[in-house]
């Protein structure tokens, strides 16, 4: 089915902006999201969109950009599921080409610190403002609250957040069968990429866009874990050093949007401007794939009872995990009384002024920080 008029250029706009101011990483752009898709706009129900960050759980790729495509394809089909990963991604691609060239020039990154300092405490605001709508709707039962708790202790304590959510999510289909006395059960059939091996690639830029499409393909879990792939695809082989992945590491944590977009600055080291486009593009197109794919399966996975209660299980450990995120950003970033002010400031304006825009906080959060570091 055709977009209407203007529905495009609606998911365009919104994820553009949400690319432009999307700080904290993906626990904090889903909460964004859920404000502007869900509260603000409708495009969905809290249930479906829980459904929908459920299942991103369950597939490689960067959680929060495959959560734009999500949204784009409600509102305006395949098109829009384009469309609002593309703006989401070309922010943080455009604002990291540029910390590329500088890097490449003069050697080192510009101080970027004292501008985000009061970023973060008011994103921690912003993701508890969306921890509480979302939990509302994800804990339907004891047994899910039950879940829940173990899953956000399990993070807590480091255990792989893949492995929570499809221990979660087999533990609630358990007791569905448990409950129901089920004989038999329905298979779940997970999403396997077929990884063909390349023997020799005659373009450096095809070289790059081959070790980031595998990469993409393959990611799950945190920007901790993508350190890892980039360390033993790239350092180990010699093609970059180890403070150039962290500083691209960093580059990923301090700008807007997706921390993918490391690819973006590592791409730019190793050729250029088209490297970085190679890089970019490769390790983004795989999650385009996964959505594809992924998104017209929910709503039929939703009408059978024993993937009902799956998805159920796993939305309660999103949730959890979203949760343990929080508290470990918040024990990172509380860390005085100006950052504790900022927070506590944020989490007041979210729910005293509901509608105000998740950028008026992110703004807000960063001129506090500045103005309350010269005290």
């Amino acid at each position: 089915m055709e977009p209407k008029q203007g529905e495009l250029q609606e998911v365009g706009k919104l994820f553009l902006k949400l690319g432009t101011i999307a700080f904290g990483g993906p626990a904090a752009h889903i909460a964004m999201m859920e404000n502007e898709v869900v509260k603000k706009r409708q495009w969905m129900t809290h249930q479906h969109f829980l459904d929908l960050v459920g299942a991103t759980n369950l597939i490689p790729g960067p959680n929060s950009t495959e959560m734009t495509m999500h949204c784009g394809h409600e509102r305006a089909g395949w098109k829009g599921l384009v469309m609002a990963g593309a703006a989401f991604i070309l922010p943080a691609v455009l604002i990291t080409m540029l910390f590329a060239w500088l890097y490449s020039k003069y050697g080192q990154l510009p101080e970027v610190e004292p501008y985000i300092y009061g970023i973060k405490p008011a994103v921690i605001a912003i993701i508890l403002s969306a921890l509480i709508s979302l939990g509302q709707k994800a804990l339907k039962s004891i047994e899910l609250w039950v879940l829940g708790i173990l899953t956000a202790a399990a993070a807590l304590l480091g255990v792989n957040e893949i492995l929570a959510l499809f221990g979660c999510g087999l533990a609630g289909l358990l007791l569905y069968f448990i409950r129901s006395r089920a004989a038999t059960a329905n298979g779940f059939t997970p999403f396997i990429l077929l990884q063909a091996i390349i023997l020799s690639v005659q373009s450096s830029n095809l070289k790059v866009w081959l070790i980031f499409l595998k990469v993409g393909a393959l990611l799950y879990g945190s920007g901790y874990v993508l350190f890892a792939f980039l360390d033993a695809e790239l350092v180990s082989k010699g093609l970059l050093t180890r403070q150039e992945l962290i500083d691209a590491v960093a580059v990923g944590q301090f700008t807007p949007g997706p921390v993918l977009s490391t690819a973006t600055f590592i791409g730019w080291q190793l050729n250029g401007f088209w490297g970085a486009v190679a890089a970019t593009v490769g390790i983004f197109l795989p999650s385009f794939v996964f959505v594809a794919i992924l998104n017209p399966l929910i709503p039929k996975l939703r009408k059978s009872k024993a993937m009902s209660a799956f998805l159920d299980a796993v939305n309660v450990a999103a949730v959890a995990v979203i949760l343990a995120v929080a508290i470990e950003m918040s024990r990172d970033t509380l860390t005085d009384w100006r950052t504790i002010l900022i927070a506590i400031l944020s989490f007041a304006a979210v729910f005293v002024f509901k509608k105000l825009n998740s950028a008026f906080i992110v703004i807000g959060g960063a001129i506090l920080g500045c103005l309350l570091a010269l005290v």
